[in-house]
């Protein structure tokens, strides 16, 4: 019985995901998932080519300026990524992973104050804690070492 149930439950949730009134899911965006390919080969410097015109074009995206943001300061280009992640902050106030990435950004140029600011933002954010808030809570518990 309780089989049948989730049977029909599962044929009903997949006929309403095709139905006309729906909007389609959400295109992959080909460059973000260029850089982000990039990044995970840690080539920073092509990833910014990617990012700078990206964030040009769609300056809306979050994600690109915090991936922007990350590529920069991997390039220890620190006032820049600052401006990236801000702007990623400013598009999207809950946005965890530019919290941690400022915050980390904060920790390299020796602002622990600001690095924790953003730690209490994520505090927030992670009901039950979160990657983005132990990751930097490591980091600022290291550095105050």
């Amino acid at each position: 019985m309780l089989k049948t149930m989730l049977t029909a439950v599962l044929i009903a949730l997949g006929s309403q995901a095709h139905s006309a009134d729906m909007k389609p899911a959400t295109p992959v965006d080909a460059e973000l998932q260029q850089a982000r390919a990039l990044i995970s080969q840690k080539n920073w410097p092509a990833a910014v080519t990617v990012l700078e015109p990206y964030v040009l074009a769609k300056p809306k995206s979050a994600d690109g300026f915090n991936l922007l943001g990350y590529s920069y300061r991997n390039q220890r280009r620190l006032d820049e990524a600052l401006l990236a992640y801000k702007q990623a902050l400013s598009l999207d106030p809950d946005h965890r992973g530019a919290h941690e990435y400022i915050g980390m950004a904060y920790l390299q140029l020796g602002q622990m104050d600001k690095a924790r600011q953003h730690l209490g933002a994520l505090d927030k954010l992670c009901l039950f804690s979160c990657e983005e808030y132990r990751d930097l809570k490591k980091a600022i518990e290291a550095a105050a070492k």
